[in-house]
């Protein structure tokens, strides 16, 4: 009875909830065509013969910054992402582009995160390079993360 082995699980937790589109607010987040984007602008048609008004949604993929659109009946539901941001401290960054990250309260590190393209992955290698002490947001939604911004402690 004792060699049972059991795997471990999430919370059970939904990554995602749904919402009906007149709900949903610009600036708000939303799961479009699978990607979870914040919503940029969107707008109502009034109610046409058939008895529905329409909401088209504009929104932009939070990691990749993609522009989606979207048009919907204003009583259907859509999903909405469960978008978390976590700060982490900045402890390396590897040859192969890769972050290692400790939780603020040093509970646990985190290693499988890719430095960020562009002009925010510039910034963090600079700053590691001089040795400075820094801070990494990490957005993280339907099993995808990335890290969206950074600043330096002042210590």
């Amino acid at each position: 009875m004792g060699d049972e082995e059991f795997a471990s699980a999430s919370s059970g937790a939904s990554k995602t909830f749904p919402a009906q589109c007149s709900s949903l607010r610009k600036g708000g987040y939303v799961v479009m065509k699978g990607f979870p984007c914040k919503i940029m602008d969107m707008s109502t048609s009034k109610t046409g013969k058939h008895g529905h008004a329409k909401v088209h949604l504009v929104g932009v993929d939070i990691f990749t910054g993609k522009k989606y659109e979207d048009l919907s009946p204003s009583t259907h539901n859509m999903d909405v992402p469960e978008v978390t941001r976590v700060d982490y401290q900045l402890c390396d960054v590897t040859d192969d582009g890769f972050v290692s990250l400790m939780s603020l309260d040093g509970s646990n590190t985190k290693d499988d995160l890719r430095v960020p393209e562009g002009e925010l992955g510039d910034q963090l290698r600079a700053a590691f390079k001089d040795g400075k002490d820094i801070l990494v947001s990490v957005l993280s939604a339907l099993d995808q993360e990335a890290i969206i911004a950074l600043k330096e402690t002042g210590k």
